[in-house]
């Protein structure tokens, strides 16, 4: 993604959350280390469910089936980084959340730094068993 139509974007992806960058995210080579970025997509999940869809995980709880993610560009300790996700897939158990993290550098370009899919799976907390998606998820999660 070369250039960001922020108004596509916001028409895509109706949920974003700002992901605050510490020092310590920084390593040797003064940008954001690339397992970091895990935690990033991770809290913008949770952020996501949590005040999308209003998910309560003690009594349904999710868990990470398969992620992928691709590092378009390095983010930096100065740069101002927000998270988008949204849901593109509902199936029985699992749904796919496509996430972005996106925002502007030091110099004020707009970047798309990189981007997630991740298949989330709904289990049982008693047993860590996969479950359907509940049907008040569900819905929510489709309108997202």
């Amino acid at each position: 993604m070369a250039s960001v139509d922020w108004d596509q974007l916001n028409q895509e992806y109706k949920f974003s959350t700002p992901i605050q960058i510490r020092f310590s995210d920084i390593d040797g080579y003064l940008h954001v280390n690339n397992g970091i970025y895990f935690s990033y997509f991770e809290h913008a999940r949770a952020v996501f469910l949590y005040k999308v869809a209003g998910w309560n995980v003690l009594t349904v709880g999710t868990v990470v089936g398969r992620i992928e993610i691709d590092y378009l560009r390095p983010i930096h300790l100065e740069d101002q980084v927000e998270a988008l996700v949204r849901c593109s897939r509902i199936g029985n158990a699992s749904f796919d959340l496509e996430q972005l993290l996106v925002g502007k550098n030091a110099q004020g370009e707009s970047h798309v730094f990189a981007k997630c899919k991740c298949v989330m799976v709904a289990v049982d907390m008693k047993t860590m068993k996969p479950v359907s998606v509940p049907e008040e998820y569900r819905l929510k999660l489709a309108d997202s």
